[in-house]
């Protein structure tokens, strides 16, 4: 193995505006077009930096509450204020050692982990 190519959550059906107003609009990531064979399957892929993240679309759909993506980021406490502004979720937890780190959940209440290593002096 040699990296993480992608992380896929499921989301229900007919969720894609939601999906690219939160992952696009409040997180900052680029949609990715999906290839022309996944298109008709809808969902939605999106991109920051190594980042990469498929919301795939599922009929029976029940989100991840506990399985995760754990995403680091710089400036923690920007992105969970502008997480709260727009109504979502943020619950702070300081029990992994050298990180600064807060749960979400997306517009369809998939469970997200941010984290950024806190700086040494």
């Amino acid at each position: 193995m040699s990296s993480l190519d992608h992380v896929q959550l499921a989301a229900p059906p007919g969720s894609e505006d939601a999906l690219r107003t939160y992952y696009a609009d409040t997180l900052g990531m680029t949609e990715i077009p999906k290839p022309p064979a996944l298109a008709p399957r809808g969902g939605c892929w999106f991109a920051a930096g190594s980042v990469v993240l498929h919301l795939g679309i599922e009929e029976d759909f029940r989100p991840a509450r506990k399985a995760h993506p754990g995403i680091r980021v710089h400036g923690i406490d920007d992105l969970a204020a502008r997480l709260a502004e727009s109504g979502a979720p943020v619950t702070w937890d300081a029990d992994l050692p050298g990180h600064r780190r807060f749960y979400s959940q997306d517009p369809v209440g998939n469970r997200l982990e941010f984290l950024e290593p806190e700086v040494r002096e």
